[in-house]
């Protein structure tokens, strides 16, 4: 106890602008722009916690929600929290579970005290309020920890200002809940696509003195460009000296524009689930390597990768494991793709270092063809792959 959390600037800076940063934690420093794996279930999928480390890996997201119900945060907690139960040794940041419970739709109920829901395991019924969201994350114990949200639709600003104001009373209570002193709880921002609303959560939030601020509500529907809108008006108001975390948003061209505007942290599963697809992201934008035309080639993944797929097995070799069903199949698109966004993070941290940030991600988009990009060409009016468990 009596930790004290410190984030510095190392490089870059200003209110809107990309910069590097080091996050002191009880379980290590954290350096930033960086970007969070999911293990929503105490274990980001296929890979174990001494892979992760060798990927280079310096936080990892666990989620609330789904621990609560299973194994129960209680368990977890009686085994001396979450680093202890996956023996993993470095920083962890959970959600609180927000996000997930109202993305149950007709399962749940919201009021202005907290929100009841179904579980979608066995249909029980539960109640998370802002205090008993924070003590399970106490329970958990995780390095980073979440107020309590309301994530309304980004689009509809009728339903969203009621939600607004739940988050901010929903933030106050969780400050005053909060008991152990070597956690950092950050406040969630929303307010949708919504100039004021977001310009309005960020000036509340400030004012309760967190440690660290996270933007919600983005990445859940609304276009790319009115998301960078939407992070263009908020993170000038926010104070340069706390990190901004961006939840739930991982797609390499996200990643560059939200870091030219000042965010920090990262977490998403795209990198992870569409690697279980066949998916395998390179440099030139993603591969699908169940395609026909890999069936026989020797080549690597990329070229030039280091990572244990690519310097060590063939497309073809890949390609045959899916076919197969193999789980080594699954496990080595894994691998490939977090080796994939931990070295493009550590890129990204050089050019802010080298003050070449802006040459790199012109030259990195020039030859990056995104997901998106493939769906129109592909086929008029595809769907964008979904981004979160």
């Amino acid at each position: 106890m009596g930790f004290s959390f410190a984030f510095e600037i190392t490089a870059g800076g200003g209110s809107a602008s990309a910069r590097c940063g080091r996050l002191r934690t009880p379980h290590g420093d954290i350096p930033t722009p960086v970007f969070a794996p999911v293990g929503t279930q105490a274990t980001v999928k296929t890979l174990t916690p001494q892979e992760l480390e060798e990927l280079g890996t310096d936080l990892i997201l666990s989620n609330t929600y789904h621990l609560y119900l299973r194994p129960g945060t209680d368990l977890v907690a009686s085994f001396g929290g979450l680093h202890h139960f996956m023996g993993w040794q470095h920083p962890i940041l959970t959600d609180s579970g927000g996000f997930q419970i109202f993305s149950l739709a007709h399962r749940r109920r919201v009021d202005d005290d907290g929100v009841t829901f179904r579980s979608h395991i066995d249909g029980s019924d539960h109640r998370f309020t802002p205090e008993s969201t924070v003590q399970a994350q106490e329970e958990l114990g995780a390095d980073i920890i979440m107020c309590l949200d309301e994530c309304g639709d980004a689009l509809d600003r009728q339903a969203l200002e009621p939600a607004l104001n739940r988050t901010h009373a929903w933030a106050v209570r969780c400050r005053t809940a909060q008991r152990r002193d070597d956690q950092a709880l950050f406040g969630i921002l929303q307010g949708g696509i919504f100039r004021d609303l977001r310009q309005q959560s960020a000036r509340f939030l400030r004012q309760l003195d967190f440690p660290g601020y996270a933007i919600g509500g983005l990445s859940v529907g609304e276009t790319k460009p009115q998301m960078y809108a939407a992070l263009a008006v908020t993170t000038p108001e926010l104070p340069v000296d706390r990190p901004r975390y961006l939840m739930g948003v991982g797609a390499p061209e996200d990643i560059l524009e939200s870091v030219a505007l000042g965010v920090d942290i990262f977490d998403c599963v795209l990198p992870t689930r569409v690697a279980r697809n066949g998916a395998l992201l390179t440099h030139h934008g993603r591969l699908n390597i169940r395609n026909a035309t890999y069936r026989d080639d020797a080549a690597p993944i990329e070229p030039g990768c280091t990572c244990q797929a690519c310097q060590r097995f063939s497309r073809a070799y890949v390609r045959h494991l899916f076919q197969a069903g193999e789980i080594l199949g699954l496990r080595l698109a894994t691998l490939h793709n977090l080796h994939f966004m931990m070295r493009f993070m550590e890129q990204i941290r050089a050019a802010i270092t080298a003050n070449t940030f802006d040459q790199f991600k012109e030259q990195f988009l020039a030859g990056y063809r995104t997901s998106d990009q493939k769906a129109r060409f592909a086929h008029k009016g595809g769907r964008k792959a979904k981004q979160s468990e």
